[in-house]
């Protein structure tokens, strides 16, 4: 059995080659199968050196490299990733790994030990002591609306810590918003079709866990996604 992390990467942070072979290593270590780690170089960014993928090539053996020269967005990023991955079990997550290895853990344990077919993080009280105002605000903004208009059981879809068994491969790669709200959309779909176990998992952050800058410029397509998967056909 192969597990395969697919780690999306655009502007990482600095020495991230160092911060990925790290948490690799940590979550190898707790696993009995072999990780196999997908790197998607989404566009041509910042601190995305030569040195630094010889670096991950050689402290890490079971290293799958996906580039192209244009951001396309985390979703898009995410789904070339998918693609590449060989494992059983795909798990999914930021490049500078914001969660904690716990969170990790329990997200293989919950797909290993067959409890699920998806297993979708959900944040934590503490979360919220964490983050900056306004990403606090869109966040509970956003379980409001996904609660109100689109009756999911699970209404935090946008942590960036997901995984799912290989047969639902094909579910995900059918989503078609290139940026943060594929997240919503998978989530949704896999409760559309009713064939494929949810479960919601606790996760926690790190505690020296950065967040970037809001981008304010993404809000109106991504409401405008958000429109388009609440009048799409069931």
């Amino acid at each position: 059995m192969i597990v395969s992390l697919v780690l999306p990467c655009y502007n990482p942070p600095p020495h991230w080659e160092q911060i990925v072979c790290d948490n690799y290593n940590s979550f190898s270590k707790s696993l009995p199968e072999a990780l196999e780690l997908v790197v998607v170089l989404d566009g041509n960014s910042e601190n995305v050196t030569e040195q630094a993928l010889s670096f991950l090539k050689h402290h890490i053996p079971n290293l799958a490299v996906e580039k192209y020269p244009d951001n396309r967005g985390k979703g898009y990023a995410i789904r070339q990733g998918v693609a590449t991955a060989t494992g059983d079990i795909i798990i999914y997550t930021d490049v500078d790994f914001p969660y904690t290895s716990d969170s990790m853990r329990l997200i293989y344990e919950r797909l290993k030990n067959d409890e699920c077919d998806v297993a979708v993080g959900v944040k934590d009280a503490a979360y919220y002591t964490h983050v900056p105002f306004v990403r606090r605000l869109i966040s509970r903004w956003l379980r409001f609306v996904v609660r109100t208009f689109l009756s999911m059981p699970i209404t935090d879809t946008q942590c960036g810590l997901k995984g799912f068994k290989r047969d639902v491969a094909p579910l995900f790669q059918r989503t078609t918003i290139d940026r943060y709200l594929f997240d919503l959309e998978f989530v949704r779909n896999c409760y559309k079709g009713k064939k494929y176990r949810v479960l919601a998992v606790p996760v926690s952050l790190n505690d020296n866990v950065h967040f970037r800058t809001m981008n304010f410029r993404i809000l109106l397509p991504e409401m405008l996604n958000f429109a388009r998967l609440l009048f799409r056909k069931q």
